[in-house]
């Protein structure tokens, strides 16, 4: 596959799988019995409702139709917020950002900056998908990892244009609703294009391994999903992030903390808002909804 070709299929994945940052490094669980609840909360505050729906951003069409309690929060809300702009994240400015990021300049290769562990891996998986080693060969190990994830999740049958993000952002472009972000796309980009190059290897190496049993993380997380199993979600999100602290707190709680005061903003106004983020943002310690009941509000799994 000639290079430049090759970088504009993977530009057209890897800019949703940014969304995915919190997905990347799951373990394996056991399967879960179907439960009521799905990964959706809300907040009655004294002027509107606040609805927070865990996403997950790559799925199967077979995931459609939502659960009934889902559509029906959307239904109630006036004001849809996302992640960030996923209509911006096509823009052409954007994908030259991103490989600005992505990419080594002049002089500089993949294979210059790798343990020999790490490229043993790479070239097994690599060989795997029927991919040229080549073709990586000016990528940074961040937008390999990305890359790679992605090309297997879409093997899989997993698509980004089934991920509940993208299908509440068409429905809401679409439904004539208004709709808000909470980062602006160049910020989400940064986050794993300015990693450090020692982050970037472990996030490579820990990705790779983490593939080989990408069919059965992918099906356990869906599952887990669907029946609003917090507990059971956490440990698929966030297990390895125990690894890499420094990341966990970028990725992760840093931007939980400055969420937690737009949810509360959002809570003086007098429409309903239904929030659309990363599933991984919304279990455990130090999540938003974690985050909000500290601060003493009543958050309620739907």
């Amino acid at each position: 596959m000639p290079e430049r070709h090759f970088f504009k299929y993977a530009l057209s994945f890897v800019l949703f799988v940014i969304f995915l940052l919190t997905t990347l490094l799951p373990a394996k669980t056991v399967a879960v019995q179907q439960a009521s609840k799905n990964c959706l909360w809300s907040i009655q505050s004294q002027s509107n409702k606040i609805y927070l729906l865990g996403s997950l951003h790559v799925l199967k069409q077979e995931t459609y139709p939502l659960a009934a309690a889902i559509e029906r929060a959307y239904a109630d809300s006036q004001r849809i917020i996302f992640e960030t702009d996923i209509a911006a994240m096509q823009d052409p400015a954007m994908q030259a950002k991103m490989l600005e990021l992505g990419m080594y300049p002049d002089g500089q290769t993949l294979f210059q900056n790798l343990a020999g562990v790490t490229r043993q891996q790479l070239e097994k998986k690599m060989s795997a998908l029927g991919l040229p080693l080549q073709a990586f060969s000016r990528f940074k190990p961040w937008f390999v990892a990305l890359t790679l994830t992605t090309l297997e999740l879409q093997r899989l049958g997993y698509n980004p244009q089934y991920g509940i993000d993208v299908y509440f952002f068409n429905k809401a472009q679409s439904g004539g609703k208004e709709i808000g972000f909470l980062e602006p796309p160049e910020y989400q980009i940064s986050l794993l294009g300015n990693m450090a190059e020692k982050d970037q290897n472990d996030f490579l190496s820990q990705t790779l391994k983490d593939l080989e049993l990408v069919s059965e993380l992918a099906a356990d997380l869906v599952k887990n999903w669907k029946s609003g199993n917090a507990d059971k979600l956490h440990k698929l999100l966030h297990k390895s992030f125990k690894d890499y602290p420094d990341l966990n707190n970028r990725l992760l709680i840093q931007r939980n903390i400055k969420w937690v005061k737009k949810v509360e903003d959002a809570m003086r106004k007098n429409k309903n808002v239904f929030f659309v983020v990363g599933a991984g943002h919304l279990v455990g310690p130090e999540s938003v909804v974690d985050l909000l009941r500290k601060n003493g509000h009543e958050v309620k799994q739907q």
